[in-house]
């Protein structure tokens, strides 16, 4: 009998258990990461996951925003448009947004200094996050943010989807059952996205901010939107009480106003 040969069942039980180890390794890989990534979003500013029971003031040019850009298919293949969006995290507004044909840090600085001339931003007040391509790493945005006194945040080395609210944003763009497999020419990207952010922030309900428009928190009327949404529920349950119970009833009356769900 030939010793210095396993035995099939040894082998098999051998190959369980490395994969028990890897899979028990992934896991817990994907724990810690999951932790640094939470640690992460805590430290770069408090309530930067949005939500309307948070306190917002009356004062919109204190944010935090986000600056990326997606690619556009143009009308033929390899041929791109790039559409930069400047997105205010807590209310999830567009504040400015620009359609190029090419990825250029000028174009990029153009449209931070003309959003925040526009919104008046004040020194020190706002911070923008981004990710790491080359139009917010140069040299020349780094300047442009410390002339206009807006705190610079990268997202993490080698993480393409380390910035979750503009992809989210950019999902519902091109998700959108106007959105078109290609565009002709610049003049029509820059046309679709004219009639789309317009709907966007008035009339998109978006299901991270207790399903209310990204203007109403924006501008601070979320409370008062909330109260009545809340008043009107509460008058639908009291003429139809089997509906959904007494419990639920007086479930919904205890919980404060300002709570999204």
């Amino acid at each position: 009998m030939n010793t210095s040969v396993p035995w099939p069942g040894l082998v098999e039980a051998d190959k369980r258990v490395l994969r028990m180890q890897q899979k028990l390794h992934n896991w817990r890989h994907c724990r810690l990461m999951r932790t640094r990534r939470a640690g992460c979003g805590e430290s770069r500013t408090s309530g930067s996951e949005g939500g309307p029971e948070k306190p917002t003031g009356e004062n919109v040019r204190t944010a935090l925003r986000s600056d990326p850009y997606t690619r556009l298919l143009g009308p033929r293949t390899w041929t791109y448009y790039y559409l930069y969006v400047l997105l205010d995290l807590f209310s999830r507004y567009a504040v400015g947004w620009m359609v190029a044909d090419k990825e250029n840090s000028a174009l990029a600085r153009r449209l931070i200094e003309e959003t925040c001339i526009k919104y008046g931003v004040e020194p020190s007040v706002l911070t923008l996050h981004s990710d790491r391509g080359a139009p917010m790493t140069s040299q020349g945005t780094a300047q442009l943010l410390a002339r206009l006194g807006v705190n610079r945040s990268l997202g993490r080395p080698r993480v393409s989807d380390d910035n979750p609210f503009s992809e989210a944003q950019f999902k519902t763009l091109k998700y959108h059952p106007g959105f078109p497999r290609r565009f002709p020419e610049q003049d029509a990207a820059t046309a679709y996205c004219r009639s789309f952010f317009p709907w966007y922030n008035t009339e998109h309900r978006h299901a991270g901010i207790a399903m209310l428009t990204p203007e109403t928190v924006h501008y601070g009327r979320a409370q008062a939107v909330l109260e009545q949404r809340q008043r009107a529920l509460s008058a639908a349950w009291r003429r139809h009480p089997e509906r959904r119970g007494s419990a639920l009833l007086q479930r919904s009356q205890r919980r404060s106003p300002g709570s999204p769900r």
